[in-house]
């Protein structure tokens, strides 16, 4: 703005910014269909965040999902996670939780193609954060901004169920989705040491609640590990815990952590474990893993960004 005088320029210069959020890093893979960017924040923290296109089928229209973060690192320590194994820094603000959206569009205006699903799936526990959460999805969703229909927000959770029973009471359409991971408590505890407060019938009732109140059905994810929880026996279990109602699973082969022991399992077995959910009659889906060449899995870009970073020369 050369008309106003450089002292003005200045001093809006060091009192504003048009976004909280920096690209440091961009990739892409799978030809283009997964993108991933580690933002700088102002204070040096960095966050990812991942965009995946998706073409038109059969079964369903074409659509862009963002994957956004809610916290800098997560503090669940989930022992198959990459964000819980750098530790947690801070929750970030709504602005930011906004921007990471505002930042990819912005990217994405090149292509044609506009944001059509919002996931809570990135760094962080949404629910740890959950004023910013809620406060960046009501951002959203009002007509002078970007009027993007709660509706098409999915917020992701480990199972805290006192926030569960909040959100549900917030009056927006969001869909829910729990990530399980396991059939029974003891496992669960081992591999998400939170789950010794929020028991799995807790987490479950709490869902169902939330499905039934909005009408929304509940995603369950479970990432499928090699010999931990992945045999016939817990598939049977897991319909029995989760049931028909208003419910869906997502299994999700782990994405290889480095220097974990834990692994995916073969396809077959994955197959096997999925049709023995449909048999008892429950909708699931493996999804297909993506970007592996890019760190896509949640947390891997940025841990080794901080490796590199750390690393002596």
């Amino acid at each position: 703005m050369r008309t106003l005088p450089p002292s003005a320029r200045r001093r809006l210069a060091e009192a504003f910014v048009f976004s909280s959020v920096a690209p440091q890093l961009k990739r892409a893979a799978d030809r283009g269909q997964t993108v991933k960017y580690l933002f700088k924040l102002a204070d040096a923290k960095t966050i990812e965040t991942v965009v995946m296109h998706y073409e038109a089928t059969p079964r369903s229209r074409a659509r862009t999902t963002i994957c956004v973060s809610s916290q800098v690192g997560c503090p669940i320590g989930c022992s198959f996670c990459a964000t819980g194994q750098s530790g947690f820094d801070r929750n970030l603000s709504e602005a930011e939780i906004v921007d990471q959206f505002l930042a990819a569009s912005r990217d994405l205006g090149e292509t044609q193609r506009s944001l059509t699903n919002v996931v809570f799936m990135g760094m962080g526990e949404p629910l740890n954060n959950y004023a910013a959460v809620v406060g960046a999805i009501r951002r959203w969703a009002r007509p002078d901004t970007l009027n993007f229909s709660p509706r098409r927000v999915t917020v992701s959770t480990i199972g805290l169920v006192p926030f569960i029973e909040r959100l549900s009471a917030e009056g927006l359409p969001v869909n829910l989705a729990i990530s399980l991971h396991a059939p029974d408590d003891a496992l669960r505890s081992s591999m998400i040491p939170v789950n010794r407060k929020y028991p799995i019938a807790a987490i479950v009732g709490a869902a169902r609640a939330h499905a039934e109140r909005t009408g929304r059905r509940t995603s369950y994810e479970y990432v499928l590990l090699q010999g931990i929880n992945d045999s016939p026996e817990q598939a049977q279990r897991l319909a029995t815990v989760v049931g028909r109602h208003l419910s869906h699973i997502n299994l999700i082969p782990m994405n290889p952590i480095d220097g974990s022991s834990m692994a995916p399992p073969s396809k077959s077995r994955a197959q096997a474990f999925q049709s023995i959910l449909q048999t008892a009659g429950i909708s699931t889906t493996i999804r297909a893993t993506r970007g592996l060449d890019i760190d896509a899995a949640c947390g891997q870009l940025r841990a080794r960004q901080l490796q590199a970073a750390t690393s002596p020369t």
